[in-house]
């Protein structure tokens, strides 16, 4: 018995390639980045890339907005999302950008529930006041799927107040659907505070993506033993847990033991090298000092010359988490300064006042008793310390450029 070879040919198999897209993406300064990616890419991937290209920090607080110009509307893409698919729901008429910034209260509800959902707008268990689990959370806002349908719409806050909307407050927000005809379609809505607005605004993020958002917010601590976010502490290394604090001041090195000498000598090293980084040269080649004035603006917190409604914006889309901060000049007093500061889902301000004594120059928030030779110590004081702030200076609004 004869066995014939037999030969099979099988098709040729194509690979499957995705289609390339460009996309521009803007910063605060307004300064723009055009990335190719591809089709499918997720709003947390266009952040990942951007990241990478600019050598910045990923703190999981970066996100990608979509800006309404003309409506004056706004909201943070959720990292899930296709960003090929919200392009496709923009309109002609409309001048909508995609911006790249940090938000700090993008989940924050998760850690930390009872500031996103106070007891006189929650009906929570009776442990109100103890720990809050996720599942709690998640299941808390199913009620609003009787308030309205929002799987084929898009919440957005209103940026501008009730200057474009007319609405009775400035604590708007709306619903766009989707593939709409432009601003006849919106459905707009207010609340009487920014706690309201806020509360509303997460119970129906929670609604409309559920396990989704969470999973998100899991997303960059996977892989660490199933260690929650929660419980994940920084780790020292080995060579950071050897390091000591030496004194070379004299003839002999020596070991600082004292943890308060040693606090004393960095801070007065810190400020012997802020005064030899103040020096420039004029124009003979000599060094000269900067004033005070002056060092402050190479500062990532402080922004030259805004208004205290672009303050608040500014504030309002890194998220209203307590310690979010920036120092701007004061519009009222131009030789004084201000602290803008979020705490308790609010926006405050504390004028920064200067003081001359003994013929040197100090500021200070609370009338001279604690003063400082220029804003930046004062800005690292009070990141270390609450003093007469509600919360401590935390997070910073800066102005990146891509």
């Amino acid at each position: 018995m004869s066995l014939s070879s037999r030969r099979v040919t099988l098709p040729a198999v194509m690979p499957i390639t995705l289609q390339k897209r460009v996309i521009k993406v803007y910063s605060e300064d307004d300064t723009s980045r055009a990335l190719e990616v591809p089709s499918d890419i997720t709003a947390r991937d266009v952040c990942q890339l951007l990241i990478l290209k600019n050598h910045y920090v990923d703190d999981h607080s970066w996100t990608l907005f979509e800006q309404l110009t003309h409506t004056g509307l706004g909201r943070a893409i959720e990292d899930h999302e296709l960003v090929m698919e919200v392009q496709s729901n923009w309109v002609m008429e409309e001048e909508t950008k995609l911006y790249f910034r940090k938000n700090y209260a993008k989940y924050e509800f998760f850690k930390n529930p009872l500031s996103f959902f106070p007891d006189h707008m929650i009906s929570f268990p009776s442990e109100t006041n103890a720990a809050l689990s996720h599942s709690g959370i998640l299941q808390e806002p199913r009620h609003l799927q009787f308030f309205c349908e929002f799987s084929n719409s898009d919440m957005y806050m209103s940026l501008t107040g009730k200057k474009i909307s007319g609405a009775p407050t400035n604590y708007g927000f709306c619903f766009k659907p989707n593939k709409s005809g432009g601003t006849r379609d919106l459905k707009q809505l207010c609340a009487d505070d920014e706690q309201s607005r806020t509360c509303w605004m997460t119970a129906i993020r929670l609604l409309k993506y559920g396990m989704q958002l969470y999973q998100n917010y899991m997303q960059p601590y996977q892989g660490r033993s199933g260690c929650s976010p929660l419980n994940i502490t920084p780790m020292r290394s080995i060579s950071e847990n050897s390091l000591v604090a030496m004194d070379f001041s004299g003839h002999r090195s020596r070991i600082i033991e004292n943890p308060t000498e040693a606090l004393s000598v960095a801070v007065e090293e810190g400020l012997a090298w802020r005064r030899r980084g103040c020096l420039r040269l004029n124009s003979h080649g000599s060094p000269i000092a900067m004033s005070n004035m002056a060092i402050h603006r190479s500062q990532s917190w402080f922004h030259h010359k805004i208004s205290r409604e672009e303050a608040q914006r500014l504030i309002l889309q890194h998220g209203l988490v307590d310690g979010v901060f920036l120092v701007r000049d004061s519009q009222s007093n131009p030789k004084t300064f201000v602290l803008s500061l979020s705490h308790g889902l609010k926006i405050k301000h504390f004028q920064i006042v200067p003081l001359e004594d003994d013929g040197k120059l100090f500021y200070t928030l609370d009338d001279g008793h604690t003063r400082f030779t220029d804003l930046i110590q004062l800005v690292e004081f009070y990141q270390l310390n609450k003093g007469v702030l509600p919360c401590k200076l935390k997070h910073y609004c800066a102005r990146i450029a891509l």
